[in-house]
């Protein structure tokens, strides 16, 4: 067996519909019209579109507007992912195996890297989904009234709203599927999707990095501009430092880590994801309700004014194509063999997204001027 596809990837791939082994170590290219099904092209479409959308927006930011903030965030969140992704996909190589073990198995898309585990559409989700959720929250103005800490936290509700509509679907249309022998990590679970990710992955890896990255690089009292080299070197510690926050803020659901304490796993993780809807609820509220008072809208690029809302109406069509499949499974698994996701969680989700979305364009208005981050 290949030391790259061990026999838990294997059951994984298998059920996916491919094979790991003879994969190529760098790159793979597949036929865009070959794939498991019709879903995963839309998805790669909107997310590598979104990502190159949010780097043209970002250098935008930079050069025209003085403000490294946007640029930094989209490369920090690539090297999160350089960090953070090849432990999950490979634990054994990095001594975790006893520890992590196999989480989980991306399907394969269009282009595939390392050994098919890391599709091109998720080096793009970071940067794409840390773009759309910096831009809503900065157009709301917390960054600018509250400063990075709180600016942050409201990025990670942000993201938590965006990314749980995506992250419910995905097992069902076989975008990935979660490795049920894992209970280590991927119990407790709301529907298929692992609570630690919901909260680790979707909340706090966004939350710390954002922060990190506005502390960084943002406009801070008594410092001058920064040059592309100290901004190089602080994207990089930026996204580095991000797992590292991911860690400290696992710690309180992993003491009680163990099959006999799943039931208080799930309620400290519950109450965790329960904060992280107060908090930024709060604030984005607060936020609104201070805009509705000030002398007028403050500007917003392309960006926040299409491509949220494009990236919401996107999954939206995507989940209406699954519902069928979803009512009809039978103790949460689809006729196809697969596990549905929450739905209830996922209304929530949209209509929190949908709220975001309508608040930050009423919030702005179309012109160059463009805010500076307080941090």
């Amino acid at each position: 067996m290949s030391y790259s596809c061990d026999s838990a990837a294997e059951r994984l791939a298998d059920k996916l519909g491919f094979s790991c082994h003879d994969a190529h170590p760098v790159v793979d290219f597949r036929n865009p019209l070959g794939l498991e099904n019709a879903t995963m092209v839309f998805l790669e479409l909107l997310i590598i579109g979104g990502a190159a959308f949010a780097l043209v927006h970002a250098w935008r930011r930079w050069r025209r507007d003085g403000d490294p903030v946007s640029i930094s965030l989209w490369f920090a969140s690539v090297v999160y992912l350089a960090v953070i992704e090849p432990p999950l996909y490979f634990p054994a190589w990095f001594g975790l195996e006893e520890h992590v073990g196999l989480i989980f198995s991306h399907n394969v898309f269009t282009v595939q890297f390392m050994y098919d585990r890391l599709p091109l559409y998720i080096v793009a989700f970071y940067p794409a989904l840390s773009q759309l959720a910096y831009e809503l929250v900065r157009a709301l103005g917390v960054f600018t009234r509250r400063g990075a800490l709180s600016g942050s936290l409201a990025v990670a509700f942000v993201c938590q709203v965006f990314y749980e509509i995506f992250d419910q679907l995905g097992p069902q249309l076989k975008w990935w599927a979660w490795n049920p022998g894992n209970e280590m990590i991927n119990e407790p679970a709301l529907a298929s999707v692992p609570m630690n990710s919901m909260y680790l992955f979707a909340s706090v890896s966004f939350g710390a990095m954002t922060y990190f990255t506005v502390r960084f690089v943002g406009p801070k009292d008594g410092r001058g501009p920064l040059t592309g080299r100290q901004i190089g070197l602080r994207t990089v510690a930026a996204g580095a430092l991000a797992p590292v926050a991911m860690a400290v803020a696992g710690v309180p659901s992993n003491v009680f880590r163990g099959g006999d304490q799943l039931g208080v796993q799930r309620a400290v993780l519950g109450a965790e994801l329960a904060l992280v809807w107060i908090v930024g609820l709060y604030l984005l509220v607060d936020a609104w309700r201070a805009r509705r008072t000030d002398q007028g809208p403050v500007a917003s690029p392309l960006f926040a004014r299409t491509y949220p809302a494009l990236y919401l109406g996107v999954h939206v069509v995507l989940w209406l194509t699954a519902l069928p499949a979803h009512f009809a499974a039978v103790d949460g698994v689809t006729e196809q063999g697969t596990p549905v996701g929450s739905l209830w969680y996922t209304a929530l989700c949209t209509v929190a997204a949908t709220g975001l979305i309508v608040a930050a364009l009423r919030a702005t208005r179309f012109q160059r001027a463009e805010e500076p981050v307080r941090s």
